[in-house]
């Protein structure tokens, strides 16, 4: 089964002069909790929830900041041609819950381990997939 089978198209983004607030507003909004970054659908990079709450708030940084500040730049993504298990093994290798799919450097879409696991033919790979990148970190001290 190829990625574009299960992955979500037409994903919302924001560009990198959004800020958290207007971030966090549009995952509330999508009920998710990643938003690529993108300049005329061109990848730039990925914001997480637990970036802006992490590497923002818990940083004293203003919600009216720029995304740019806290986005992660050297995003790890996918094509629709790859298959749910390289897909897999990629979010596995990279411990990663999302996978960007580009083509021709544009944002077509996003792959989670939740469209993964709903993939009948990919159930096990999912599974050793979510125990991989759910392997738990020391707490830092």
């Amino acid at each position: 089964m190829k990625v574009a089978e299960v992955m979500t198209a037409d994903v919302d983004c924001c560009t990198p002069e959004n800020s958290c607030t207007e971030a966090a507003v549009k995952m509330k909004d999508l009920d998710v909790g990643v938003i690529p970054i993108c300049e005329n659908e061109k990848l730039l990079g990925i914001i997480t929830d637990r970036d802006i709450v992490v590497k923002g708030l818990a940083n004293n940084l203003s919600g009216e900041s720029s995304i740019s500040k806290l986005m992660t730049n050297d995003v790890v993504s996918g094509t629709k041609e790859m298959s749910v298990e390289e897909a897999a093994n990629i979010m596995s290798q990279h411990q990663i819950r999302r996978l960007p799919i580009v083509e021709n450097d544009k944002l077509v879409g996003i792959v989670s381990l939740g469209d993964l696991a709903v993939s009948h033919q990919s159930d096990e790979k999912s599974g050793k997939t979510l125990e991989n990148i759910s392997v738990p970190a020391e707490p830092n001290k």
